[in-house]
């Protein structure tokens, strides 16, 4: 069988990431591919089935998490392919924002642009957010910052067992001038990989 994922694939971590994610979303938000919706009522989720394309999704990417994500706006436009043209971005000054688009653009939009990973631990401090394990330490002197697929992310060591540990690693410790995604392999494959990507619709 010959698969198209990295590491048991003959391919890079790009195209793994393009194969798994970028196609991935371009099929589902277009509706070419199963959605499911989450039902309330049910509390689960169910086979969506509106076939209309997606004209705008909520991302929580921000600015600081990577080069070309401070390159986006809170109402961010891609084509009809999903496709971004980071040149051909409308301005955004303060608190003025184009919200007006020609029918079929699809909007991408940011409302914690300008979040820093320090503000997202203070959140989920003050309302006592659950998290997943993953982003503490488990007595093996690890953890993670950001989570993505298997093989493209990596532990960062760190002592750092609860979110209060996070938020002083942040301030003055470790991490306080160390990028979030630094254990992101597909960040650095071509120098420029998750701009590569997100020009091909990644999120």
């Amino acid at each position: 069988k010959n698969k198209q994922t990295f590491p048991d694939g003959q391919v890079d971590h790009i195209t793994c990431c393009k194969n798994l994610k970028s196609k991935a979303l371009k099929h589902t938000l277009s509706g070419e591919w199963q959605r499911y919706r989450l039902d309330h009522k049910l509390k689960k989720y169910v086979l969506d089935t509106n076939k209309e394309p997606y004209t705008g999704v909520i991302v929580g990417v921000r600015a600081d998490e990577e080069g070309s994500r401070s390159k986006e706006r809170y109402f961010s436009p891609r084509d009809k392919e999903n496709e971004w043209d980071v040149g051909n971005q409308p301005p955004e000054f303060w608190n003025q924002y184009k919200t007006n688009f020609a029918p079929g653009t699809h909007v991408r939009i940011h409302p914690l642009l300008d979040w820093t990973e320090l503000n997202i631990w203070e959140y989920i401090d003050r309302e006592n957010i659950p998290i997943i394990s993953l982003y503490l330490n488990q007595g093996n002197g690890k953890r993670y910052r950001s989570l993505g697929c298997y093989p493209c992310t990596y532990p960062v060591e760190s002592e750092a067992g609860t979110v209060k540990e996070i938020i002083e690693e942040l301030k003055s410790g470790k991490f306080a001038n160390i990028a979030e995604r630094s254990g992101r392999a597909q960040d650095k494959e071509d120098g420029n990989g998750l701009e590569t990507l997100r020009r091909d619709g990644y999120m």
